[in-house]
């Protein structure tokens, strides 16, 4: 639980932070490489909290909601609607296999 937790707030740091871009440059365009950073910041930080998490036994329901978030991600989904489904997909497995 307390993963999940840190993964929708990391999610929300990083939505708050694109936003910010454009509220404080105003309509001027943001430099290619800086919008690829800042497009790689939650999949990157995702993966980080995941793999510091791997210290304890694997959860394969995780796995998936990581995954479905991450593909998601891919598809260029933005990153709140990508976190909420791998929370669901995670929330689904686990109900099934109870």
């Amino acid at each position: 639980m307390k993963l999940w937790l840190s993964i929708l707030a990391v999610s929300a740091a990083n939505w708050l932070m694109k936003a910010a871009g454009p509220l404080i440059f105003g309509k001027r365009d943001l430099p290619p490489a800086l919008v690829d950073i800042t497009r790689l910041t939650a999949p990157a930080l995702l993966a980080g909290l995941l793999v510091t998490d791997l210290g304890r036994d694997i959860d394969w329901t995780e796995l998936i909601g990581v995954a479905v978030a991450g593909v998601l991600n891919l598809l260029r989904l933005p990153i709140l609607p990508s976190v909420a489904a791998g929370v669901a997909a995670t929330a689904l497995t686990r109900l099934a296999s109870a």
